[in-house]
């Protein structure tokens, strides 16, 4: 390994796959990204060709060799995370179709139906995770019922990450995290077959493919990888955990007092996670959020997710680029964000409620309710546009505060990544949902961070995880922010509002689920 003196990670989000180069001190040398693309239908579909996947990733990593002089002799080894749930189905012969992505929704009847079903309580108190349509035992339980041809043609239901980890190393496996939040027990990290049983799927048991740990195993990348990467036959290739703890690794949910730290991911979506030991897991009375192993012994996440959050900026924002346009005055999406902090100024926080469920997939974080839609509660004549962004941002705000809750106590510092953290406005509405300071890491990459730190355990250059976070994330955190004090009172006060209003929606969001459905009738 002479002369080996870079880690490469690999994240494969839904939107961009990067492949980002570390040296063994965890500083980025360099990064290399390809646009991801997947289609949308009118059913609720989602999915993403398996081939053209592979066929980005390869080319993120040539991208990086063409930026790093010597990058194939100097690779010590690599890892690979990528967007977690969704299905990508392997035959004999290749991908089955394309993938099912988390973004996929047409699993919503049969969660409804398994969700109801005498099993699904012990399935959520052995995975820790509720039933939601992301998920990949919620979609192969919907496909065996209504496309059983699909799982009939395959050999092996892998996750985005597993596939890609196919093509590296011509292995089939996927990891502890995935594995137990769908078909698992997280205090095993083994698959549990009442799980499988609970989600039908007994009889489809031969499809799962065997677990590893990437802090433990590596598999030899393959000749045929190594020629379409640029990289050398024989590196070493690290199998890491899903992309939203190894994103949370990186900008540091573990450490503190155990339970205390939080990090939450603010980008297009929303994903809030706590590090606890294992047997201090809160599973909450709705069933709701799940349970995700981190690459440390005993040590899991507990997760909310919202399905959009900085969607919802992007979405109020366009409103005002929409209504430019129509006046023949053309504006850019980063000429509006950068008001963005003077419109906050303009007006008084706490005023109007803001639910963000601005994605056609519902909500899945704390409640699971794929009819669930964004709106706003209290407008009055005299609002005016800078309220709306404010109520946006604090609707933000308020729905990070929801996930937590649902998890018990809320969290004393919080650690925070995305498009969010770019903002002082921002921040400071999210400090204040929370009442606690928020932090922010210097680390550019956080997701392909987390996975090449499993893969600098994997190969020994740390003893531990912990030995690798005090090297790689702990010195990269910047000073902490406290809430302001006026805005915790305005959002203490607000928080009720919320919930109560969130409540009671539902029956409107089901008769507007309804209305949609018959508006083929009336064109």
């Amino acid at each position: 390994m002479a002369g080996r003196d870079i880690l490469i990670g690999i994240d494969a989000g839904t939107s961009v796959i990067k492949a980002v180069a570390f040296d063994l001190g965890g500083r980025q040398i360099a990064a290399s990204s390809v646009p991801n693309r997947y289609h949308s239908g009118t059913d609720g579909s989602a999915t993403q060709s398996l081939h053209q996947t592979w066929d980005d990733c390869a080319a993120a990593l040539r991208g990086l060799g063409a930026k790093i002089d010597g990058l194939a002799g100097r690779t010590a080894a690599l890892s690979v995370t990528a967007q977690g749930d969704g299905t990508w189905l392997v035959g004999r012969d290749g991908p089955v179709g394309d993938a099912w992505l988390w973004l996929d929704a047409r699993a919503a009847p049969t969660v409804a139906r398994l969700a109801a079903g005498p099993a699904n309580r012990a399935r959520f108190e052995a995975t820790g995770t509720g039933l939601n349509t992301c998920q990949q035992g919620s979609q192969m339980a919907h496909m065996d019922a209504h496309a059983p041809d699909l799982l009939d043609g395959a050999k092996v239901a892998l996750h985005c990450k597993d596939w890609l980890y196919l093509n590296l190393t011509g292995v089939q496996a996927t990891d502890p995290s995935e594995a137990s939040f769908t078909f698992g027990n997280f205090r095993t990290r083994q698959y549990d077959d009442a799980v499988i049983d609970a989600l039908g799927l007994t009889h489809r048991r031969s499809l799962l493919p065997p677990i590893i740990d990437g802090t433990q195993v590596t598999h030899p990348l393959t000749q045929d990888a190594a020629r379409q990467t640029g990289l050398l036959a024989g590196t070493p290739v690290s199998l890491g955990y899903v992309d939203m703890v190894m994103t949370a690794l990186g900008a540091g949910v573990y450490g503190g007092a155990a339970g205390d730290v939080a990090c939450s991911t603010v980008g297009s979506t929303g994903v809030h996670l706590r590090a606890v030991r294992s047997q201090d897991v809160h599973l909450n009375d709705e069933g709701t959020g799940y349970v995700i192993c981190l690459p440390v012994p005993g040590v899991v996440t507990q997760v909310q997710t919202n399905m959009a959050a900085t969607l919802n900026l992007d979405w109020v924002l366009g409103l005002a680029a929409g209504i430019m346009s129509d006046m023949g005055q053309s504006v850019t999406h980063r000429d509006l964000v950068a008001h963005i902090e003077g419109w906050l100024l303009q007006s008084t926080p706490g005023q109007i409620v803001y639910h963000p469920y601005i994605s056609e997939a519902g909500e899945r974080g704390p409640f699971v309710d794929a009819h669930a839609r964004a709106g706003f509660v209290g407008l009055s004549a005299g609002h005016r546009y800078p309220d709306l962004i404010r109520a946006v941002a604090e609707g933000l705000g308020m729905a990070m505060r929801d996930c937590y809750a649902a998890m018990g106590p809320l969290p004393g510092e919080l650690r925070l990544t995305g498009g969010a953290a770019r903002s002082r406005g921002l921040r400071g509405i999210l400090a204040a949902s929370l009442n606690a300071p928020v932090r922010v890491s210097d680390r550019d990459e956080a997701g392909a961070a987390g996975a090449a730190m499993m893969a600098a355990v994997a190969i020994g250059a740390y003893p531990d995880m912990e030995a690798c976070i005090a090297q790689w994330v702990t010195p990269l955190l910047g000073q902490a922010e406290p809430p302001d004090p006026v805005l915790v009172a305005a959002y203490d006060a607000l928080f009720p509002a919320f919930t109560a209003s969130r409540r009671a929606l539902p029956p409107a969001w089901d008769a507007l689920a309804a209305a949609r459905s018959l508006k083929g009738h009336w064109l």
